[in-house]
């Protein structure tokens, strides 16, 4: 999972948007002013008979700042990304 939707930056990392897009999910922030320091990204892909799935999940960030339940207090009510 993760880590940006217990992460202080969230609603404001131009990581975090460019995962949105990748999972075509609605954008906390349409213009994201923080540039986080090192994020580390794991995509995992899986093949199927008609597609190919891709998961995007940010594993590590020097500029990571705990928060917990940051993201679900943006979306409240909404399940947790996965």
């Amino acid at each position: 999972m993760c880590i940006c939707i217990n992460c202080h930056y969230v609603d404001h990392c131009y990581t975090y948007h460019a995962v949105e897009t990748q999972h075509q999910q609605l954008h906390l922030t349409d213009n994201p002013d923080f540039e986080p320091l090192e994020p580390s990204i794991n995509v995992n892909i899986r093949t199927n008979q008609e597609y190919i799935e891709m998961e995007w999940d940010v594993v590590g960030c020097l500029s990571f700042q705990q928060e917990s339940g940051k993201w679900a207090k943006l979306r409240p009510g909404e399940p947790l990304p996965t």
